[in-house]
Order: C-alpha cells, then sequence, then structure tokens
C-alpha cells in the first residue's frame, strides 16, 4: 500500500506535515500501527468488538426515533 503527497512549491514545511498527518489519519495506517504494537489474544479481540457492539446498540436504543 504505497501512499503518495506532493509538497506544493514555496509551501511551508509546517503545512505540508499538517496535511500529511490528516492524510495518515484518514487512510487508517496510524490505527492498524497501533493495533499491531502489542499481541491481544483473540479472546480479548472479540470481547472488545462484543463491547463495541453493545455500546451501539444502547446508543441506538437512547436516540428519539423520528
Amino acid at each position: 500500500m504505497g501512499m503518495r503527497m506532493r509538497v506544493h512549491d514555496r509551501e511551508p514545511i509546517g503545512a505540508a506535515l499538517r496535511r500529511f498527518k490528516k492524510v495518515i489519519e484518514r487512510s487508517g495506517v496510524k490505527g492498524e500501527l497501533r493495533s499491531h504494537e502489542y499481541y491481544e489474544k483473540p479472546s480479548e479481540t472479540r470481547r472488545r468488538q462484543e463491547v463495541r457492539r453493545q455500546k451501539a446498540i444502547r446508543k441506538a436504543a437512547s436516540l428519539p426515533r423520528t
């Protein structure tokens, strides 16, 4: 997965760095690196997904229907 970002002429390095950080954040690379930083047992992964699913269900139930 190659990513490219072109730095424009006379663009300040700070602006280019900000743009680069946004590109990385939107692509999901940062989250992928964090998820592989430490080994997580498959049972822990399933448990975390189940907690996320339950939280989404509770949130959807608390929202008023229109």
